[in-house]
């Protein structure tokens, strides 16, 4: 079975136990993952579909692994990869920036030849904004928008739903 790369950071733990969760549910052996603090561009050549997962900081800024690698991660070629992102923020406290990473990562994604798969519907989430609304439909997400502050009682059931939407773009993906 073809691998799939996951690369996520985190800062205070919840994004990494998240990926755990993700991990869990995702019930195959065919994940190769890896934190971003330790990847390199080419570790990103290895498979043709990706996960990548983070946390939105402060005013819409990346987590802090992500953000030094973010330049790097600009000059990836994406073309022919398929992507999925999954995002924590906080839409309370910050609504105005809430799951801003997961935009910024699907716009470079797709800047550089990049599909990405896996979009939530917006729905029942009360934020402001967010640089991670599709931009051709705002009813929806670039990728799974968790806010464990506020809703941890349904990221499991979120992170589910995504899992299986994303296996079906993924093993439909030409």
């Amino acid at each position: 079975m073809e691998k799939i790369g996951l690369f996520y950071g985190s800062d205070t733990g919840v994004t990494d136990d998240i990926t755990r969760d993700f991990i869990s549910f995702w019930e195959e052996d065919n994940l190769e993952v890896m934190e971003i603090g330790e990847a390199s561009t080419d570790d990103f050549d290895k498979c043709a579909r990706l996960i990548l997962g983070l946390s939105t900081w402060y005013d819409g800024d990346l987590q802090s692994d992500w953000e030094v690698f973010f330049d790097d991660f600009k000059t990836i070629d994406f073309t022919g990869k398929t992507v999925a992102i999954y995002g924590l923020g906080d839409q309370i406290g910050y609504a105005e920036y809430f799951v801003d990473g997961i935009g910024i990562l699907a716009k470079a994604v797709m800047d550089n030849g990049g599909k990405v798969v896996g979009y939530w519907p917006t729905a029942h989430y009360r934020f402001t904004d967010s640089v991670a609304l599709v931009e051709d439909d705002p009813n929806f997400f670039y990728g799974l928008a968790l806010d464990h502050d506020n809703e941890s009682e349904l990221t499991d059931e979120r992170l589910k739903t995504w899992i299986a939407n994303v296996k079906a773009a993924f093993y439909s993906a030409n």
